[in-house]
């Protein structure tokens, strides 16, 4: 139990983070992709979880739906946020005593009907998914649950058996190039795009005008990152050979290899790993959502294949300012951010192979099938052949597309249809 003294303490840190003052906080740059969906689900009683990378908005999304909550009408003592990075809140350790935090803001503010309770990197909580499914099981008070997390395991395992059918999950990514053209008033075309790919979309990237300090800042995310939320959570013992996998990664995003490959690279450079050592760090990495990985499909034999897979990063500022500045390799970031648009619009992404040619993306939604190339320039007719011809293999009729950073227009070759990248 806290003491009572320290509960007051805690309460006026409350304070000092609620918008029961009529304050909310910054509410940065409003991102209606993800305010329209989950407003649709206010008053479902549903948990609504927010996931993904550290610094990729999460936080300003809560305060943006407390924003929200407070023009339809909710009475501001009606919602408690608790954000658990904030340092005044480190020393809550297990899920009882963040309970008595909220009690304490019930029993003190005793707000009437439905409350709504925001709570920010509910992962540094131990036994936080007893406490959530407590609230998701109550049936005599009108709770509704907002969480965030940084770990794509967040609802895994127990918790997802717990909540079954009782919370939605929305992955919360950098700005798109929509987005990253609406916070700089600007217009979608090629000079706009090359300015994305050069910058990537984190939101507070885009603050920081000096490309020194973004270096520091990429810098100091990937340390946080990989530090923090990988080597102590899980206990690694080579920091060192993490940093470095991922540092490999980042220089080979968008090409085909095996962990094997990965494995023998580092043995070669006198850099001692194993395939299980490399195939658990991996994990790690996707898990903090700093890379996503596909697997290859067989267009024709309809399946997915083993071995060989792509990488590409959760954003390319990890490209552009964290050791390849002199060299950010055009290509491999048109095709990253070809990767993510897809990923961010809810496809399944797959690495296609037909008659030993390889066709970039395979992405699935539903029903739903595209089939898509890209390439920097379409400059000549070798790489305008190479790039048709490998779609004009398929044989069925899903939509075919060539994606490029050409100004002109090729239109339809064949039914495949060629598009610069800033119209995807």
């Amino acid at each position: 139990m806290l003491i009572i003294s320290i509960m007051m303490e805690y309460f006026e840190s409350l304070k000092k983070y609620n918008p029961w003052d009529g304050k909310i906080g910054k509410t940065g740059f409003k991102r209606s992709c993800y305010l329209d969906e989950i407003e649709k689900l206010f008053g479902t009683g549903l948990i609504k979880v927010l996931v993904g990378q550290r610094r990729t908005g999460k936080s300003y999304i809560l305060r943006q739906i407390i924003q929200l909550l407070i023009e339809r009408g909710i009475n501001p003592i009606n919602i408690c946020y608790i954000n658990m990075e904030m340092v005044e809140f480190a020393v809550i350790n297990d899920f009882n005593q963040l309970n008595e935090i909220v009690e304490l803001y019930r029993k003190t503010l005793n707000p009437a009907g439905r409350f709504y309770l925001f709570i920010d990197e509910i992962q540094m909580v131990s036994g936080w998914e007893k406490l959530v499914n407590s609230y998701s099981q109550n049936t005599v008070d009108e709770i509704e649950v907002f969480i965030t997390g940084s770990n794509s395991t967040l609802l895994s395992g127990e918790l997802a058996t717990l909540l079954s059918g009782r919370y939605i999950s929305f992955t919360i990514f950098p700005f798109s190039f929509q987005e990253f053209t609406e916070f700089y008033s600007i217009s979608r075309n090629r000079e706009s795009m090359i300015r994305y790919l050069k910058t990537g979309g984190l939101p507070e990237l885009l603050h920081i005008e000096s490309e020194e300090m973004r270096l520091h800042y990429i810098q100091s995310l990937r340390d946080t990152i990989i530090l923090r939320d990988i080597v102590q959570r899980y206990h690694i013992k080579d920091a060192w050979l993490l940093e470095n996998l991922f540092g490999y990664l980042v220089s080979q995003t968008g090409r085909l290899f095996s962990i094997n490959n990965i494995v023998n690279y580092f043995n070669s450079n006198k850099i001692r790993a194993s395939h299980d050592t490399i195939s658990s760090y991996l994990n790690y990495l996707k898990q903090t959502y700093l890379i996503h990985e596909i697997p290859r499909y067989n267009i024709k034999g309809k399946e997915i294949l083993a071995g060989v897979r792509k990488f590409y990063l959760n954003d390319l500022a990890y490209r552009n300012y964290a050791k390849l500045q002199s060299e950010t390799g055009f290509s491999q970031n048109l095709e990253n951010f070809v990767f993510m648009h897809l990923l961010t619009k809810g496809y399944s992404i797959f690495v296609g192979t037909l008659n030993e040619k390889e066709i970039d993306f395979v992405a699935e939604r539903g029903n739903e099938r595209l089939y898509i190339q890209v390439a920097y320039l379409l400059s000549d007719e070798n790489t305008i052949a190479r790039e048709f011809g490998n779609l004009e293999l398929i044989k069925d009729h899903y939509p075919k597309l060539v994606i490029s950073m050409d100004d002109h227009y090729l239109g339809k070759t064949n039914g495949i249809k060629q598009l610069p990248v800033w119209e995807l």
